[in-house]
């Protein structure tokens, strides 16, 4: 079995690809792609994609959307970002939770990672998955995301497992179903 770092290694040549990077090959599907690794890894997989970033001998650009940033972004403009403690000290948990998840709807959240123009070579990263939980679910994320990006090729970054029709997040919790995606390896 490839470690972590053999599979991000296997990534690139992945993402490389003119089939890849034209969304080619998918039977007329959105081209969304889930990259799963042990949470345990998560720092080794951050390091590997800001390096990814900055890299310029790549044929692609990574146009990449961490989740948990934008829904502190959201939570921003919202005004509650220094309150949420306090809210959930008065009002529990639960409430705290439906309140965050009414005002960052995953529309909210794929609204924010529109990022014109796309081109061929760019790849829209998503990231965060693992700290967004439980405020958001990354199959909502996807369903929300396909036909605003269907132009470019996305790249799910996850901390757990999908076995092509569910997303395990941690390997512990089932994050939801979804049928679209395509593991990247």
């Amino acid at each position: 079995m490839d470690t972590t770092r053999q599979k991000l290694d296997q990534m690139i040549t992945r993402i490389s690809s003119e089939e890849f990077l034209n969304n080619k090959g998918l039977a007329n599907e959105v081209g969304i792609h889930v990259f799963c690794y042990h949470p345990s890894e998560e720092m080794m997989v951050r390091h590997f994609i800001q390096k990814l970033k900055t890299e310029t001998d790549h044929p692609f650009r990574i146009l990449e959307k961490d989740l948990y940033q934008i829904f502190l972004q959201i939570c921003e403009e919202k005004r509650v970002l220094n309150s949420v403690a306090a809210m959930e000290e008065r009002k529990g948990k639960e409430f705290t939770l439906q309140k965050l998840q009414e005002m960052a709807t995953p529309e909210a959240m794929v609204a924010k990672m529109k990022e014109p123009p796309h081109g061929t070579g760019d790849i829209l990263l998503l990231t965060g998955i693992g700290k967004v939980y439980p405020f958001m679910r990354s199959h909502k994320i996807l369903d929300n995301i396909q036909h605003i990006f269907a132009d470019i090729p996305v790249l799910m970054m996850y901390p757990g497992t999908f076995d092509g029709k569910s997303l395990g997040l941690f390997g512990k919790f089932l994050d939801g179903h979804y049928y679209r995606a395509f593991n990247l390896l």
